[in-house]
């Protein structure tokens, strides 16, 4: 058994669907999240950048005694998982894999990916979805204004609406659809709207917090349930994550501010 909390950082707010399947799954555990809401978003920065974001990320972790370190950000495990899991002792998951073993299992041939910008570029969802299912075909549609939208709490409206359909609008018939952002499951509702009932809708969340509970559970490292806790840290808090956080989780949500200048190296 290890008492010690889950690490999960993202760019910001979307982080939080996957913290949100994380607590589903293994309810007894303790986290400390870290949102990068001072340089969200992410999607435009280039991979050098991202890399030196991520670690920075990742030691303030480290000082919280994390026992496992969440990457909850599709951007940055696509950009800097590779390089970062390098550096560091501490095991470091990111949101691809367990979701490209999903789709190998279930034998998924036509498959679509949303994501941002940085993501689809650096083509590491279609690579690695590839590499376990060869025979399937892949479209992968940058969505870069999404998961800004969702930062704004704009994730089921009008303009909601009519921006997915716009970016949806040439998408070819699937039967898959992978939320490649952890910002968009928050979009489940209208991008439902917009595929159908047939296609699946598949959060990379949910298949992360399976895999992990998995790890911790091999490595015996699952918590005692008297020992839970949750620290939501940002780094700017002149936002709406507070807001839309709290709707997401069902829970008040108050986050704290990092100072950067003693406590997060970036």
């Amino acid at each position: 058994m290890d008492n010690r909390p889950i690490g999960v950082f993202d760019s910001g707010v979307g982080g939080m669907t996957v913290l949100k399947e994380l607590k589903k799954q293994m309810p007894e555990e303790s986290f400390v999240y870290l949102g990068d809401t001072k340089r969200f978003p992410y999607g435009s920065k280039s991979k050098q950048t991202i890399i030196e974001l991520t670690k920075g990320a990742i030691e303030f972790l480290i000082k919280q005694n994390v026992k496992l370190i969440v990457i909850a950000c599709g951007t940055a495990t696509s950009q800097a998982l590779e390089e970062v899991a390098k550096s560091y002792d501490i095991p470091i998951i990111g949101v691809l894999e367990p979701t490209a073993n999903y789709l190998a299992q279930m034998k998924k041939s036509k498959i679509a990916v949303i994501a941002t910008a940085g993501t689809i570029r650096s083509k590491a969802w279609a690579n690695i979805i590839l590499r376990k299912l060869p025979q399937a075909n892949v479209q992968s549609i940058a969505c870069p204004l999404l998961a800004p939208m969702v930062e704004e709490g704009w994730y089921d409206n009008l303009i909601a609406k009519l921006t997915v359909k716009e970016y949806l609008k040439n998408m070819q018939p699937v039967e898959a659809i992978v939320l490649g952002c952890t910002h968009y499951p928050l979009l489940e509702k209208v991008i439902r709207a917009e595929v159908g009932e047939k296609v699946e809708i598949i959060n990379i969340g949910e298949h992360l917090a399976k895999q992990i509970k998995q790890l911790l559970h091999n490595k015996n490292l699952l918590a005692q349930e008297q020992t839970k806790s949750q620290k939501i840290y940002l780094t700017e808090t002149q936002c709406k994550f507070n807001t839309v956080a709290s709707k997401l989780l069902g829970e008040k949500i108050e986050a704290e501010l990092v100072k950067e200048e003693t406590e997060l190296k970036i």
